[in-house]
């Protein structure tokens, strides 16, 4: 029977030392900050590693030194959607609450960059970690599986075979609380934007509405809008979708990044919020309150949920099997502004 070739030997700290003419000790010293290195030296080190594609072994280092009483929040959300004038918003109020909660606990909390390719969680020495909403087939989470880590998710894991514990954030409830309100203000014709890719806010967004739309007699009208555009992708759609569906009173965009780009688009199609299209949407930050006119939100209760993830992760680091797999977050709660609160005619 044949068998297949071992693949190539993962580069060693020796094939770093060799490539940069110095002993291990020194690309040790280099590569973690340690001792008295020439910077030039380091450089080089530090050069030959990336060339040859070296990372250090995390997991050796964790025995001889015992944990790293560190756990990472991550998420494969781009930077377009999570940052800009929100300052990370959701991401960030999630890293607040959570970081209180490990401390708590004598762990510090480690933020990684978007993980969407490369080798942010590779990097960083960690017991585990919380990853934010993950897609089908997240970087994050392959790349936990892959360095054997635990992890839980925040957010409702999508994935067939995902069996992560998990926060669930009630998107389904969400979605259709942002719909009632809009029907109860009187639209008749809203439309639903959503992310283009997997994330449970998304699929569970898109099935309340289809469920909604059939109970109000809706005719459903869904724009998918990839989050790498962010609010510009937002604008664009929204725009077109008023040219293809000038019938649109309402518009419930689960990103506030695309929400914000939703009410300019409005407003250059020659139309008013609310009077003419209602705005809502999910996550209740600093877009969402600054937005002209402030936008309808969800009280999304991210404080609890963010310390409901943190005990989960702190779980599975101890082995407690007893412990709970699945943690429902508070009910959440609609915030009415002035984007869908609509002036009484007389």
């Amino acid at each position: 029977m044949a068998t297949s070739a071992p693949g190539p030997k993962p580069p060693t700290i020796a094939d770093v030392a060799r490539v940069a003419g110095v002993s291990r000790t020194t690309v040790s010293h280099a590569l973690n900050g340690l001792g008295k290195v020439d910077p030039r030296t380091r450089e080089r080190v530090r050069q030959a590693a990336a060339d040859l594609g070296y990372r250090p072994n995390l997991r050796a280092q964790r025995l001889r030194r015992g944990q790293a009483k560190a756990i990472a929040l991550a998420s494969s959300m781009p930077f377009a959607v999570a940052g800009g004038p929100s300052r990370l918003g959701f991401y960030m109020e999630v890293a607040a609450a959570a970081a209180e909660s490990a401390l708590l606990h004598d762990y510090a909390l480690v933020l990684v960059p978007p993980v969407q390719s490369g080798s942010a969680l590779y990097s960083v020495d960690i017991d585990g970690a919380i990853v934010v909403e993950p897609e089908v087939g997240d970087a994050a989470v392959a790349q936990l599986r892959e360095r054997g880590l635990p992890y839980v998710a925040l957010g409702r894991p999508v994935s067939p075979d995902e069996d992560a514990p998990h926060v669930d954030l009630r998107g389904d409830l969400v979605a259709d609380l942002l719909l009632t309100h809009l029907h109860e203000q009187g639209a008749e014709r809203p439309a639903l934007i959503v992310g283009s890719g997997t994330r449970h806010s998304s699929v569970d967004a898109l099935a309340a509405y289809e469920r909604v739309a059939e109970r109000y007699g809706w005719t459903p009208v869904v724009a998918k809008v990839p989050e790498a555009g962010g609010e510009e992708a937002g604008y664009e759609r929204c725009l077109a979708l008023l040219a293809e569906h000038p019938e649109v009173d309402a518009v419930c965009a689960l990103v506030d990044a695309f929400a914000v780009g939703a009410v300019r688009a409005i407003r250059d199609s020659g139309r008013g919020v609310p009077d003419d299209v209602m705005v809502v949407t999910r996550y209740d930050g600093l877009r969402a309150r600054t937005c002209e006119p402030p936008l309808t939100a969800v009280d999304l209760h991210l404080d609890r949920a963010a310390c409901d993830a943190v005990e989960l992760l702190l779980g599975r680091l101890r082995g407690d099997t007893a412990a709970e797999s699945v943690v429902v977050s508070p009910p959440p709660r609609v915030i009415a502004r002035a984007s869908s609160v609509r002036a009484v005619r007389t």
